[in-house]
């Protein structure tokens, strides 16, 4: 009886390998036939899935916008205030040092080999910022798209500091203080922090 294959799965699977291909060898320098080598499927496997090294790229990067928002959300359950989840989300950055700044500097090689002005027209990337967004607002209750963005940049450039070895720059102190200015500036029903159990819902459906 032949093997029944979960094609969707697989690809998932295929996704998750190629992660620390891209760490390794960065967007640029690695080929097809690399990260088919790498995975240990044929080229033509690899094509089947992702038709080109950015459709590949590009599906990378949308799994592991859902897969850092589950994680991150799962992390911080529990808090009640805003400061307490903003220091949460320092030691969720303690945590994941190393992952976020592979991440960060995989992203840095791929935006070097691509035009920044048609990189962000793409659709995938426009959406996974408007995802990232849209978990801070609900999270939060932020109702600003601009506050919003402003709190996605900071946690963005904490990783660059630290990509860039800044030693001084310290997570969870980071935050606490971003979470002490984000209270003093938001109405005080904003700081009471809302139910991520229906959020988290969202994101499995």
């Amino acid at each position: 009886m032949p093997k029944i294959v979960d094609h969707e799965q697989y690809r998932k699977e295929l996704l998750d390998k190629c992660f620390d291909l891209f760490a390794q060898k960065g967007y640029g320098s690695i080929t097809m036939r690399q990260i088919a080598e790498g995975l240990g499927v044929s080229t033509g496997t690899l094509y089947h899935y992702f038709p080109s090294k950015q459709a590949l790229f590009e599906q990378l990067a949308q799994e592991i916008c859902e897969q850092d928002l589950s994680t991150a959300l799962a992390e911080l359950e529990g808090a009640q205030t805003l400061q307490e989840s903003m220091e949460a989300l320092g030691r969720y950055l303690v945590k994941n040092e190393d992952y976020f700044i592979k991440w960060t500097y995989i992203w840095i090689d791929f935006c070097q080999h691509k035009d920044s002005t048609k990189m962000l027209k793409t659709s995938i990337f426009k959406r996974n910022n408007q995802r990232y967004q849209e978990a801070i607002c609900d999270l939060w209750g932020i109702q600003d798209s601009v506050l919003a963005s402003f709190i996605l940049s900071f946690v963005d450039g904490l990783i660059l500091e630290k990509l860039w070895g800044n030693e001084t720059i310290d997570f969870i102190e980071q935050c606490a203080l971003l979470g002490k200015m984000l209270t003093a500036y938001l109405p005080r029903p904003t700081a009471e922090i809302k139910n991520k159990m229906d959020f988290l819902s969202g994101l499995e459906s």
